[in-house]
């Protein structure tokens, strides 16, 4: 009995290959009708005979292109239109956006075969891409997802490219960023006075890279900032003129093969880094490695990834183990993504400059991540992770959580979906909070959302607070640094209104009761929450300068205990500082004179860190507490205490 069905498909659906494999599975099928893009996701209609409907829809969930995500299939029957063929049809905008927008992701096995291939057009090409690979997020304005609106849309194909663009049966069928050599983006070289090289630009980059001089390279979510790994002369060169003096600096190398060489990498970790999201991993370094100390000084772990664009595997053809890949900016700064901005704000820091014609119109730094205890920590989620959801256990109003102040991200709330931005950074200047609302407007936009309540940190003196309390017309909700951490844990597990015991363990985070908290056991139920227990208060002397300057804090910790003895005992820190300054910080503490309270764990970690001399003053967050983990996992050495537990 023949029949038609109307099918709605929602997830990451646009930007996969997901119609060209309708099309074909629809054909497979001896199906009738159609499928094309709208705003809700995939919409299609089928007709046929009964059972070989139903195995088409069954085929859908098991047969999907490898980056679709399905959420949904919602289907009803509809009157037989007595069709003959199956066609695709132009997107259509309807009122209410509901499909997903799928991540950028790293270049596949089928284009990297042909970029390397003598006989294939695009032999060499930096921008090759298909429907399984390549940028999406960075380079999307609106949707739907079609090229007219991501920055492809000035690059007007060549017949041969549209012609693979138009063929249902072709890998790059509405590739939207499809492109090559004739008609796509291009690679061009400058120096630092912005004079043209007239050279080949990727020939001549890996030579400059070999001799040393630190290159801007514009790649998918914005320019890294790169050098040859093993050149510890251009690494501190790199460092000195970044303002980048301690801070770890993540590294890329062209296989599995050269981060052994000065890595040590588990099953786990081979997958993160072999995996479409790319991100950086954190792993234990070799001992006998082949890479510059400074790349990652006093520590264990050094942050690796591999290549995820095509640009990255031709510039890996240089004769280096690897190359720092750090964020093109200034310490502190949004990452550069327009050419302008970045000969304007790098031209301190790099030689030359490698760009490319293609608009980057999205910011969106590297992913970072450490395995711990055999499962995958997210320390940074941007580049290859967002803008995909958290799916939650009950549907909500339309939320807008503006986040805190240090490591800024944003989240949106939608029905049971919340959209966590890219990385932001620390709110702590203007070119950030232009970042931060820019990237508000561009979710609100693409996800059609118009937040009915806006969320924000109780700390009076955030940006992100003060910039929500400036809304209007919208219900405005504080909510406790600590209280948000617990939630946060219940919501990626799906279950945010069973009762819990949680611990909330980080630096900072401005309490109800005036005081800074970081070290709290709070009993929370939903928007409910009592704060049962917390570690004891300790003076921070000079402020946020006492987060910076940790001995401040160890002055802080032994004052209680031995008052005016302080000056007597045999420290490293009354080796290196000087005298005054410590009796300067004991007055402080002795007067209460610009000393806030803080429970924070953070602050315990610095003081123990000061008192073992590993480290007084930070170059930056949470230095003092990195360094000493690390003396910890190179000692064997214990002591016995004893526990109260009335």
């Amino acid at each position: 009995m023949k029949k038609r069905i109307k099918a709605v498909i929602r997830g990451i659906v646009q930007g996969v290959g997901f119609r060209p494999f309708i099309y074909r599975l629809a054909n497979s099928y001896h199906l009738a009708g159609h499928v094309s893009n709208t705003s809700a996701g995939v919409e299609l209609e089928v007709e046929g005979e009964d059972e070989d409907i139903r195995a088409f829809l069954k085929a859908i969930s098991v047969e999907k292109p490898p980056l679709a995500l399905i959420t949904s299939i919602n289907t009803e029957t509809i009157p037989l239109q007595h069709e003959k063929d199956f066609f695709i049809l132009s997107s259509q905008t309807n009122l209410q956006r509901q499909t997903l927008i799928s991540p950028d992701i790293c270049i596949c096995n089928d284009c990297l075969k042909e970029m390397f291939d003598t006989k294939d057009r695009r032999y060499l090409y930096p921008f090759i891409n298909c429907t399984n690979c390549g940028p999406r997020y960075t380079i999307i304005d609106d949707i739907p997802y079609d090229r007219i609106n991501t920055s492809m849309r000035k690059f007007k194909m060549c017949p041969e490219c549209e012609r693979e663009y138009n063929d249902p049966n072709n890998r790059r069928f509405h590739a939207e960023p499809n492109a090559c050599e004739t008609c796509g983006p291009r690679l061009f070289l400058y120096n630092e006075k912005r004079n043209l090289i007239d050279k080949h630009p990727i020939r001549e980059t890996i030579r400059l890279l070999e001799k040393g001089y630190i290159v801007a390279i514009k790649g998918l979510g914005g320019f890294h900032l790169a050098v040859d790994a093993s050149n510890e002369k251009a690494v501190k060169r790199l460092r000195k003129r970044k303002h980048r003096e301690e801070k770890p600096l993540a590294i890329m190398s062209k296989d599995l093969e050269k981060v052994k060489s000065y890595a040590v990498l588990s099953s786990e970790e081979i997958s993160l880094l072999t995996s479409p999201q790319r991100p950086i991993v954190i792993v234990p370094r070799n001992p006998s490695h082949s890479i510059a100390p400074s790349i990652a000084p006093d520590t264990n772990d050094v942050g690796v990834l591999l290549p995820y664009t095509p640009l990255h595997y031709l510039l890996m053809k240089g004769n280096f183990p690897a190359l720092v890949m750090t964020s093109g900016n200034l310490s502190e700064e949004p990452i550069c993504i327009d050419n302008d901005e970045a000969f304007n704000r790098l031209k301190h820091i790099a030689d030359y400059f490698l760009v490319h014609n293609r608009d980057i119109l999205q910011r969106s730094d590297d992913s970072v991540g450490k395995v711990v205890n055999g499962k995958f920590r997210l320390i940074r989620r941007s580049r290859g992770y967002v803008p995909l959801p958290i799916f939650l256990e009950h549907s909500f109003s339309t939320i807008l959580a503006c986040g805190a102040e240090e490591k800024n991200t944003v989240c949106l709330l939608k029905e049971n979906q919340a959209f966590l931005s890219q990385h932001i950074g620390d709110l702590e200047n203007l070119e950030t909070l232009s970042f931060f609302e820019h990237v508000i407007c561009h979710l609100k936009r693409i996800l059609e959302i118009e937040p009915r309540i806006i969320a924000y940190d109780l700390h009076p003196e955030y940006l992100s607070t003060k910039w929500a309390k400036e809304i209007k017309g919208v219900k405005l909700i504080g909510i406790q640094h600590h209280h948000a951490h617990i939630m946060s844990c219940l919501a990626e597990n799906r279950d945010i209104f069973s009762p819990v015991i949680g611990l909330a363990l980080d630096g900072t985070g401005y309490g109800t009761d005036g005081h800074l908290w970081g070290g709290e056991i709070l009993l929370v139920k939903g928007k409910e929450f009592q704060r049962i227990a917390h570690l004891s208060y300790y003076p921070l002397p000079g402020g946020n300068k006492a987060i910076k300057e940790p001995w401040r804090m160890a002055i802080s910790y032994l004052y209680p205990v031995f008052g005016e003895e302080i000056f007597k005992l045999s420290l490293n820190l009354n080796e290196a500082i000087p005298k005054k300054h410590i009796q300067w910080i004991y007055q402080m503490i002795k007067n209460n004179i610009n000393c806030p309270l803080s429970s924070g764990l953070g602050r315990l970690f610095d003081a123990v860190s000061a008192l073992l001399g590993i480290k007084l003053e930070i170059a930056y967050s949470a230095q003092a507490a990195i360094l000493l983990e690390t003396v910890r996992e190179d000692t064997k050495d214990s002591y016995l205490f004893n526990l109260n537990t009335s």
